[in-house]
């Protein structure tokens, strides 16, 4: 009778856990996305413009993709 008590509650235990943990990686996910938002082509025309670049869309278009596919490796 112990023995299915005790297992019943490091199972509970483990839920309880992986269930915590999701959400407080989730809650550290939103606020690390909302103090570092990722680049958009608005952010990469400013960006280029401060350079003093004049930015074309197929120059902010090659940019976005080979970010994209730095952040994908």
């Amino acid at each position: 009778m112990t023995l299915w008590v005790g297992i019943t509650l490091i199972i509970v235990a483990l839920l309880g856990g992986v269930a915590l943990g999701f959400f407080i990686a989730r809650r550290y996910m939103m606020s690390y996305l909302k103090k570092n938002p990722p680049i958009n082509e608005q952010m990469l025309r400013m960006m280029m413009m401060q350079m003093g670049m004049k930015p074309s869309q197929k120059k902010i278009n090659q940019m976005m993709k080979a970010m994209n596919s730095q952040q994908l490796k």
